[in-house]
């Protein structure tokens, strides 16, 4: 295996083990805090090796967004997992074998017809699957929103016929729009209260409500403790990214995750140049756009990691990315040459990484300590 990133074929993607360790120390601290459970979402690392690190202060259990990552996660000893995506009927097969394996993995609804037709999985097998009640706290996607009792309860109640009924589950996904420490902790406050509002109102029509698990990387790292709410959820804080810079709680020092890059062509009269990294070592994702400050495809950083300031991936094609300087900026293009690596930060980690087949993990010295595969699919 090559020591220096300079061997590397690019593009390819570098993990910084340093950064990662950094930053999932910081959330054990704020989960000391917050004095709650942590289930971290690993649909961003799809790593087992990722896995292996951030589970050493979860207390066993995980987040998944893939029944592919449950079915991975479970065979190599991950075996407490909840999957934060509504269910399907045709997927309830597929989590039975997967608890037949022993793997005790819980499922969410959002509405009586599927809640239904887990009654009915049930009368066809004998099987009972624990299943949380999805809420949808600030009209981000799915779920039951906190003014529509009535539903969350027919939920509940479809759900304790076979002794379902888990509990209740958030995720503030609008939380990715905001930019300001004052706005996140009011956020993260209400995403708590209103959890624990929805797990009362299971409470007094009769029901059980065991688990309260809410999360979003910009209301966990808000540091607050709320009594009432059992588990926390997060993932990106892992290895954060350009968009979690613009929300304010990482800088570009934190992100963990970069591709590396060749330089293949130069203009310095239309002061330009081109990479081997387009949108498919990059990803199409453009989540800094309606942010204060927009990092087009991705913030450009010498082969070192130093950040090239307002020297940013201007445009993508499926293999080439376009870099210039920032439109109005007065910055100016370092003179590279045809060969020269460089670095590009990620507008979303998730998007990124699932571009590539492994993680090049390096050190401080920017040396190539491991390669852990990454998996994918669904």
């Amino acid at each position: 295996m090559t020591k220096n990133i300079q061997d590397l074929d690019t593009p390819c993607l570098l993990l910084d083990r340093d950064r990662l360790e950094a930053n999932l120390a910081r959330m054990k601290e704020v989960v000391q805090l917050r004095n709650t459970s942590f289930r971290p979402h690993l649909k961003t690392a799809k790593s087992l090796e990722v896995a292996k690190l951030a589970m050493t202060f979860s207390g066993g259990g995980a987040t998944v967004s893939t029944l592919k990552e449950a079915e991975i996660l479970g065979a190599h000893g991950i075996h407490d997992l909840l999957y934060a995506v509504a269910i399907s009927p045709q997927k309830l097969k597929r989590v039975s074998a997967l608890r037949a394996e022993g793997i005790d993995l819980k499922i969410v609804v959002d509405s009586v017809d599927m809640a239904r037709h887990l009654s009915a999985f049930y009368e066809t097998t004998g099987e009972a699957i624990p299943t949380l009640i999805e809420l949808d706290l600030d009209g981000h996607r799915s779920g039951v929103r906190l003014e529509d009792s009535a539903q969350l309860v027919a939920i509940g109640w479809e759900l304790d016929r076979y002794q379902q009924l888990q509990g209740v589950m958030a995720h503030a996904g609008e939380s990715y729009g905001l930019s300001n420490s004052s706005d996140l902790q009011k956020f993260a406050h209400n995403e708590a209260k209103s959890a624990c509002a929805a797990a009362e109102t299971l409470r007094d029509a009769g029901l059980s409500c065991l688990t309260v698990s809410i999360g979003s990387t910009p209301t966990a790292l808000a540091g607050e403790s709320y009594d009432g709410v059992s588990e926390l959820r997060a993932g990106v804080f892992m290895f954060f990214d350009l968009v979690q810079s613009g929300v304010g709680v990482c800088t570009k020092d934190d992100i963990a995750l970069s591709v590396l890059t060749t330089v293949i062509s130069t203009d310095m009269t239309a002061n330009r140049v081109v990479v081997d990294a387009g949108w498919m070592a990059l990803s199409r994702d453009r989540g800094t756009a309606g942010q204060a400050q927009d990092y087009f495809y991705g913030q450009v950083c010498l082969q070192d990691g130093a950040v090239l300031t307002d020297i940013l991936v201007l445009d993508a094609q499926q293999e080439h990315g376009i870099i210039c300087v920032r439109p109005g900026s007065g910055a100016t293009m370092p003179n590279l040459s045809i060969g020269d690596r460089l670095r590009i930060l990620p507008n979303h980690a998730c998007a990124t990484a699932a571009q590539h087949g492994a993680y090049h993990v390096i050190n401080s010295q920017a040396e190539i300590e491991a390669v852990w595969p990454r998996f994918s699919g669904w």
